[in-house]
């Protein structure tokens, strides 16, 4: 296996990669910014589990002292969890953070850059970025990195329902993403099951996953195969109150003038408060969901 420079892949994952099992990788800003101490590393914890009892290999991707890591030991993770100097590192950040020797962790668009390039085929996140609303263009860099990078499959609940869900629907048409609905026929919008949008194509199966990644392949096309999973039905927040917090919590950042990479975080923390907790175990509930299913999708490219 020829390492990429400036990857450091751990002794699991090079294992797996050299005896070719499967591997899927997972993100760690989830872990750094976006669930409460200590639950973030408990979820870590049980999201490598669960990759793991399905049979794959887990790579949580960071960056420590200025080195792509894929694939995290145990005191590793521990401190990506619990450092408060860690930074959000997206595709943009990365050759700053290896320049300057920096501890990040990375989004949806720097994970798969990196897991790509480190080799990998699956990832699994809880949601992806999108389309912010608002007047200004603002699109989140996992979109393009989505229509890009050279990973087979990207296993989301949809984007972030904080977002505007038809324009970003609307971006991954255009750029040619194909977005699957695993089990379902619009793509799910992220604490909730659906959104009104639909997919390009429904999979019930990780074989039948494997058979549009096949056929993507022998038409040698570019970017990944987009599979959304909805939330687990008893972990659904209704979409009636979920546009209620919503809505407060959009209040709250224009009041506060919060914006930016900074909003999505915010508007997330603030729902969870206002939710009483319900977004929250919505997000840890499709976040297990979505590790189970990308373990499953692995081994059947395998």
């Amino acid at each position: 296996m020829i390492r990429p420079p400036g990857f450091n892949y751990s002794a699991e994952v090079e294992r797996a990669l050299r005896d070719e099992r499967p591997v899927v990788a997972l993100e760690s800003t989830v872990i750094a910014h976006g669930l409460p101490r200590p639950q973030n590393l408990e979820t870590a914890r049980r999201l490598e589990a669960i990759v793991r009892e399905g049979g794959a290999t887990p790579a949580t991707i960071a960056v420590v002292g200025g080195r792509i890591l894929v694939g995290l030991e145990p005191a590793q993770l521990e401190h990506i969890a619990a450092s408060r100097t860690v930074h959000k590192l997206s595709t943009r950040d990365l050759p700053v953070a290896v320049a300057r020797g920096w501890d990040g962790a990375t989004t949806v668009a720097s994970t798969a850059f990196a897991a790509a390039r480190a080799g990998l085929s699956v990832f699994a996140t809880g949601g992806i970025g999108g389309v912010h609303r608002g007047e200004l263009p603002d699109v989140s860099a996992d979109l393009p990195e989505l229509a890009r990078t050279s990973l087979a499959v990207v296993v989301c609940s949809g984007a972030k329902s904080v977002l505007d869900l038809p324009a970003t629907r609307e971006w991954l048409e255009t750029h040619g993403v194909t977005v699957v609905g695993y089990g379902c026929d619009e793509m799910p919008a992220f604490y909730a099951r659906s959104s009104g949008l639909p997919v390009d194509a429904r999979c019930d199966s990780p074989a039948e996953v494997a058979a549009l990644v096949d056929a993507r392949r022998a038409l040698s096309m570019r970017g990944a195969l987009l599979v959304t999973v909805p939330v687990p039905g008893e972990a659904e927040v209704s979409p009636g109150f979920l546009q209620e917090v919503l809505d407060e919590a959009l209040a709250e950042a224009e009041r506060e003038k919060v914006g930016g990479r900074d909003l999505t975080p915010f508007l997330l923390a603030r729902m969870a408060e206002q939710s009483d907790g319900a977004t929250l175990g919505a997000n840890l509930a499709l976040l297990e969901s979505n590790a189970r299913v990308a373990a499953q999708i692995a081994v059947a490219l395998k």
